[in-house]
């Protein structure tokens, strides 16, 4: 009864607004800095269901802002992530947030790493992105406790920074600009032209869906994502007890270019911090951090279906990779992982997790196989 009242009081009563952007993390917030930059006279509404902006993937990831070598010239990705590395480093030096120009490093691990170096290389320079192929003795000589064999990658453009400081930056730069920012409101349906939320009902001129984890769900209530899902990998991170500058540059293994995960690897964070990680644990539900927070049943139910179905006939050995993540629940085996990487890592220096994220990866339901690039759907 109280539902029905509700929905007849929407009916009489509905805000307007030229646009409308879904989801307040650092796409969302600059999706609509953008709007109001190009259209200054038009309304423009970021509605963010929790209660503070960037509290999901925003607020959670690394905090590396990467130079652009790891990914295939022709993708979206590539062409954003080497705008973004100068774009970001550039808004942070103007707004005075705290950067660490660290770089980055790639070590080979086995001699079968080396064909992948080389494609790493292939790739940085179709991208325009510098990548410096060094020996081992100068690896060193950037980081003497790195081992690798004979050869490494330098990446001098990778740097990081605390990601929610971009996030609250951009959020008060979105405000004093004139985007309206309505938190702890979420998005419900969208009905005979109209959108439901928590707490309002919107007439919308153009609707923009950047709502991570739930990208996919907003996006087939108006017919999109037919052939996209979002399988949520949970990120757990290690921290290291050892003095600030005890490692001085980010540490990476040559990935698995196949899939979109880096591997277990050293991020110096912006304060001089050690930390490793991250895992890519398949989680049961979009927002499974830790416990029953958060708990979805019929969440649970989907996804787990389409991690079963992804054991038993997808392409990219998902069963392999699955049973390999969740190893990394362990930190002895997170600690043994990162040791291959360089010298005189202990255990007994890494005991506290950082804050678990997840991260929002697109799967192609009819490939059956994750999706390495962005895809963006919509219409006139």
């Amino acid at each position: 009864m109280e539902f029905r009242k509700r929905t007849l009081e929407d009916l009489v009563k509905m805000t307007t607004t030229d646009f409308l952007v879904i989801g307040g993390g650092i796409i969302g917030i600059s999706v609509a800095r953008e709007i109001k930059r190009d259209f200054p006279d038009a309304k423009v509404i970021l509605l963010e269901k929790e209660k503070e902006c960037g509290l999901h993937a925003s607020g959670r990831n690394s905090g590396v802002l990467h130079a652009g070598f790891y990914y295939s010239p022709d993708t979206l990705k590539a062409q954003f992530t080497k705008i973004g590395n100068n774009l970001l480093i550039e808004y942070c030096r103007s707004k005075g947030i705290r950067l660490n120009n660290c770089g980055k490093l790639v070590v080979a691990t086995d001699t079968k790493d080396f064909e992948l170096m080389k494609e790493l290389v292939r790739r940085a320079k179709a991208n325009g992105i510098v990548l410096e192929e060094i020996t081992e003795k100068e690896a060193q000589a950037i980081e003497p406790r790195v081992q690798t064999i004979e050869r490494a990658l330098f990446s001098p453009t990778t740097s990081s920074v605390n990601p929610s400081d971009v996030v609250c930056a951009m959020k008060e730069d979105a405000k004093r600009e004139g985007v309206l920012i309505n938190s702890g409101e979420c998005f419900l349906r969208r009905r005979h032209g109209s959108i439901v939320t928590s707490k309002d009902s919107y007439q919308v001129g153009y609707l923009v869906n950047t709502a991570g984890l739930y990208a996919d769900k907003i996006a087939m209530e108006f017919g999109f994502s037919e052939r996209y899902r979002i399988l949520p990998f949970k990120g757990l991170y290690l921290y290291s007890d050892e003095p600030v500058g005890s490692i001085k540059t980010n540490i990476y293994p040559v990935p698995d270019l196949r899939n979109p995960f880096l591997g277990v690897h050293f991020t110096v964070t912006v304060n001089g911090r050690v930390k490793i990680g991250p895992t890519a644990i398949p989680a049961f539900w979009r927002e499974h951090y830790e416990g029953l927070k958060n708990f979805r049943f019929l969440e649970l139910l989907e996804i787990i279906g389409r991690e079963v179905k992804l054991f038993l006939t997808s392409d990219f050995d998902f069963s392999r990779l699955a049973i390999e993540e969740i190893k990394k629940y362990s930190r002895a085996h997170l600690v043994s992982l990162a040791s291959k990487l360089a010298k005189g890592i202990k255990k007994d220096n890494y005991k506290k997790w950082a804050p678990p994220g997840i991260r929002a990866q697109l799967l192609d339901i009819k490939k059956k196989k994750l999706e390495m690039d962005f895809v963006v759907e919509g219409d006139d």
